[in-house]
């Protein structure tokens, strides 16, 4: 029962998909609240199907993950010595394994909350957003990091679960498969997952 909650706690956070146009330092709180809140509208919605659901989520949540940055994180190292096209392709096929694995624990929804508690500011570049899913019996803490980009917003880089970090979590999986196998293999297999 606890991997299934976690499970849900990593679906739910990553109900976030890319555009990138980031949010304003001072909107942060209040615009990530209003997402949420939305989202979860929709989760309660008994009349739409999973892939109804889904496709409403991502189109509210398109534009505060930069889906760029998490996966040059989650592959470290490794990232530096892709061409650009292949830093393309894994990046695409990183969102898909993660808007697949969303669709496939939707239904683990059962009316939790999110209360978003704390912004603070790391440094110039750096803030963190404390939240916490609230269910009957548990509460479980969520925190977002945003780094600030060119143009001076603000995007989600990464998502730390009670306390572990979900792009050093990929990391550390991709880093361990490429020691025994290549990038293309790689490719291949999060290509065959999100079949």
């Amino acid at each position: 029962m606890y991997i299934r909650k976690v499970l849900f706690l990593l679906v739910l956070s990553f109900v976030f998909v890319s555009n990138l146009y980031g949010i304003e330092e001072s909107k942060i709180k209040d615009t990530m609240q209003e997402k949420i809140d939305t989202v979860i509208e929709i989760l309660q919605q008994k009349d739409k199907s999973k892939i109804e659901k889904t496709d409403k989520i991502f189109s509210i949540m398109d534009e505060v993950f930069d889906y760029t940055v998490m996966s040059q994180i989650a592959l470290g190292k490794d990232w530096a010595s892709l061409s650009s096209d292949e830093k393309k392709k894994f990046t695409k096929l990183f969102e898909l394994k993660l808007k697949n694995s969303y669709i496939d624990k939707l239904d683990l929804y059962t009316n939790q909350k999110i209360e978003i508690n704390n912004l603070e500011k790391i440094n110039p570049k750096r803030i963190k957003l404390l939240t916490y899913l609230i269910g009957k019996d548990d509460k479980y803490e969520i925190e977002y990091k945003f780094y600030q980009n060119s143009n001076a917003d603000w995007l989600i880089y990464d998502v730390n679960i009670i306390g572990v970090s979900i792009m050093q979590t990929y990391r550390q999986q991709f880093s361990g498969y490429l020691k025994n196998n290549s990038f293309k293999e790689l490719l291949a297999s999060l290509d065959g997952s999100n079949k």
